[in-house]
């Protein structure tokens, strides 16, 4: 059997190559080649491949894709209906991206931007000690990763809830569930969350009618993707006031433009995708495992639903 590995966005194939053939002694594994002849490849471990990956490697019995957002694959050309898509589930993401909302959370609750620029100015003052009621969180989205960012919030004590399609119990978190709920979820919210996945539901979830709900001098974290958030809604309600801040580490268009407003507003922390990355060891082991498992015809784990989208 064959395997093919077909990866753009400053991924370079040879890292990758030799452990993945290490891990798969029976298998052959193959870098993609833009130019070259098709693989023919029983299955394609990929990670935003190349727009004609689907087109060229038609023998494909699965995909393997390095991550957990798999709205890049949905938009090539080729892509079979029936072809069985597999995410990894963490592989070493979840503990990075809590890491990131809570670091951009004590940013904004603790002020600590409010002491650097008290320390660029010589001056020794303090703020308001922090009051945790006062900076509940919202966290839309409840999977692998979601759980792990929520529950490190609610580690610290801030009052904490959860959004998602279908109810998730997880200790110390409220949880609220589908289009229904989701008013009430934002509107007891000052610092809002995504991890969801980008769907045909999900896109531009984070807009003004939905931002302008959150509680006054609100906060957004975004770690989910740039489809996400509507910009231009975001740069008025900073206008207005009504959102104070935003740490922002996915963007519509990537790299974000040198022209793009986000650069030049200060409330804005910027980040280049980087909140979560795929630990390779951790990433190459979760990809075996499902390949054999699938191949053994065993129930798998992060098979993507296309109705949903993840």
């Amino acid at each position: 059997m064959k395997v093919v590995f077909a990866a753009t966005d400053n991924i370079t194939p040879e890292h990758w190559l030799a452990p993945l053939q290490q891990a798969l002694p029976d298998m052959e594994v193959l870098a993609w080649q833009q130019d070259g002849p098709a693989v023919e490849a029983d299955f394609a471990v990929v990670w935003t491949p190349p727009a004609d990956l689907f087109l060229r490697e038609t023998r494909l019995k699965a995909v393997f894709n390095l991550g957990a957002g798999v709205d890049a694959l949905f938009r090539l050309p080729g892509l079979p209906a029936d072809l069985p898509i597999l995410r990894l589930e963490d592989a070493g993401m979840a503990v990075q991206i809590a890491e990131y909302v809570i670091h951009a959370l004590l940013r904004a609750s603790r002020s600590f931007d409010q002491y650097q620029d008290l320390q660029q100015q010589g001056l020794w003052q303090r703020v308001p000690a922090i009051q945790r009621e006062r900076w509940p969180v919202g966290v839309m989205g409840a999977g692998v990763i979601g759980s792990r960012v929520a529950q490190a919030i609610a580690a610290l004590e801030y009052p904490v809830a959860s959004w998602s399609r279908s109810a998730k119990a997880m200790p110390g978190v409220t949880s609220f569930s589908g289009p229904d709920h989701f008013s009430e979820f934002l509107q007891r919210t000052r610092v809002l969350v995504n991890v969801l996945p980008l769907t045909a539901e999900t896109i531009g979830i984070m807009c003004r009618e939905s931002m302008q709900q959150l509680q006054s001098s609100a906060y957004i974290i975004n770690v989910g993707r740039g489809g996400h958030l509507v910009e231009d809604d975001l740069l008025a309600l900073l206008d207005s006031g009504h959102v104070k801040g935003a740490t922002l580490d996915v963007f519509q268009q990537e790299p974000l433009p040198k022209s793009h407003a986000f650069w030049k507003r200060p409330e804005i922390t910027i980040t280049p995708h980087i909140s979560g990355a795929s630990l390779q060891e951790n990433s190459i082991a979760q990809v075996v495992t499902k390949l054999q498992s699938f191949i053994r015809g065993e129930p798998l784990t992060g098979l993507i639903q296309r109705d949903r989208g993840y």
